[in-house]
């Protein structure tokens, strides 16, 4: 497996996993079957594992506290605090506060049943509160030795100068894809001058950019991405457009579509991490099959090109969702 670093330190595989969908939002959870997407990933040389406290809320951490009880020394974990929801809702708020911060850091490590987290990540960030006393809150779980490294969820460049100027930020993650490219404006370029890796969250747009919508695909209960703007009827037939151009380059490349768009973020750069999700083994063995898939220039171009002339209709979430997003 191809190794790529974040931030000063964190040594880690060229793709993680997102281990998000393990226990809810795109359909019924099959704790058994995760652990067997852990093991195959472990198998296949994946070694960085992302999680959330509000996952579940909880159940995604404890899920993966189990598979670290004979898997600890082969994995990198991180995980992130700061989005506050009741079990069952989506509706959320942001609390930032050291005391906070402290509160959750504690119980995700009982909960992962490890001593230390490898990257603690502010999960959304709160406009009033001053990220100067998050950051020193969490500057403070560092020195006691709870946290490695400190990491950044959907931060403005502004906020992320700041927050770096009090301690060092490892990594900063953010939704990045060839239908999200945001980050390229300002956020980016700010991480590559203050030295800072770049976790791409939904690579595959959330699975639209495998090609799967590209006729209708009926979505399980409990599946947020049928609330999500992207996905509307109004949307979705203008969207399916950029996935015909990559699905053509894949036909072209003789791989799968999937590996065509994984290929195209790990070609932005090496300080860049995709941690697709999936829980269907099969998805895993494609998703890492995009490491061998290279994209010469002339293809980049292509895609480039694509995304400027097609451009993707809807916002990335509801206005919910959106919440402490580039603040």
């Amino acid at each position: 497996m191809q190794q790529r670093k974040l931030g000063r330190d964190l040594e880690v595989s060229a793709l993680g996993l997102g281990c998000m969908g393990m226990s809810e939002f795109y359909g019924p959870r099959d704790d058994e079957q995760a652990l067997r997407v852990l093991a195959q990933a472990i198998d296949l040389g994946i070694d960085l594992l992302d999680t959330a406290d509000t996952y579940g809320p909880h159940h995604n951490e404890a899920l993966i506290g189990r598979f670290l009880i004979a898997h600890r020394a082969d994995v990198r974990i991180a995980t992130k605090f700061g989005i506050v929801r009741k079990p069952g809702e989506y509706r959320r708020h942001i609390d930032n506060s050291p005391h906070y911060a402290r509160q959750c850091c504690e119980a995700s490590l009982r909960r992962l049943g490890v001593e230390q987290i490898d990257l603690y990540y502010v999960h959304r960030i709160d406009p009033t509160l001053p990220i100067e006393d998050t950051m020193a809150g969490l500057a403070q779980l560092v020195h006691e030795g709870k946290i490695a490294r400190i990491g950044l969820c959907e931060v403005s460049a502004a906020t992320l100068r700041r927050a770096h100027a009090v301690h060092p930020v490892a990594a900063v993650q953010t939704e990045y894809s060839l239908w999200t490219r945001d980050v390229e404006a300002e956020v980016l370029p700010a991480c590559r001058e203050l030295g800072i890796g770049l976790v791409a969250y939904s690579p595959l747009g959330r699975g639209f950019l495998t090609g799967r919508f590209q006729r209708d695909a009926a979505l399980a209960d409990g599946d947020l991405r049928a609330s999500l703007p992207r996905f509307q009827p109004e949307n979705i037939h203008q969207n399916r457009s950029l996935v015909e151009v990559i699905a053509a380059l894949a036909q072209r490349k003789e791989c799968s579509t999937a590996q065509i768009a994984l290929a195209w973020l790990l070609a932005q750069g090496d300080d860049i991490v995709p941690i697709p999700g999936t829980m269907r083994i099969p998805h895993l063995h494609d998703n890492r099959g995009a490491l061998s898939v290279k994209l010469a220039p002339g293809d980049l171009a292509e895609l480039n090109r694509a995304v400027v002339a097609l451009p993707v209709a809807g916002e990335r979430y509801t206005e919910e969702g959106m919440k402490g997003v580039n603040a």
